[in-house]
């Protein structure tokens, strides 16, 4: 059974990102594969919002489907203005959700993962308040 690689979206607090998950997040982005997800952890609701839009799925598709040679050509392919996807790129750079691989002048994204799971809920204590009908 082939290995996946799998990139875990939770809701937390970031200061209780493991070194774990960071030392998966490293293995992978080398290009080898481990037993148990990567882990970004975003602060709150709004930042997962903000991140995961119907326009960064667009990037993260193109990425993974097209395979683009650039930051340009990604901008081309979703029909964007390259200085917005450029940000938007470089966001999720940051995050460790894609990587930029360089290839001459020219960035190339990367989404390392076979897939991206969003688990608003992976590190939530749960709610002991009670729903009422």
């Amino acid at each position: 059974m082939p290995t996946t690689n799998v990139l875990l979206v939770t809701i937390g607090d970031a200061d209780g990102l493991s070194e774990e998950c960071l030392e998966a997040i490293r293995t992978l982005r080398g290009g080898e594969s481990v037993d148990r997800p990567a882990t970004v952890t975003v602060a709150n609701e709004q930042q997962l919002s903000d991140v995961f839009n119907e326009r960064t799925y667009a990037l993260l598709r193109v990425i993974r489907d097209e395979d683009p040679e650039s930051i340009r050509e990604t901008a081309r392919v979703v029909g964007r203005d390259v200085k917005n996807v450029h940000e938007e790129l470089t966001t999720l750079e940051a995050l460790g959700i894609i990587r930029f691989d360089d290839d001459g002048r020219s960035k190339r994204p990367v989404f390392p993962y076979d897939d991206l799971i969003i688990s608003p809920f992976a590190h939530d204590g749960g709610d002991s308040a009670s729903a009422t009908p």
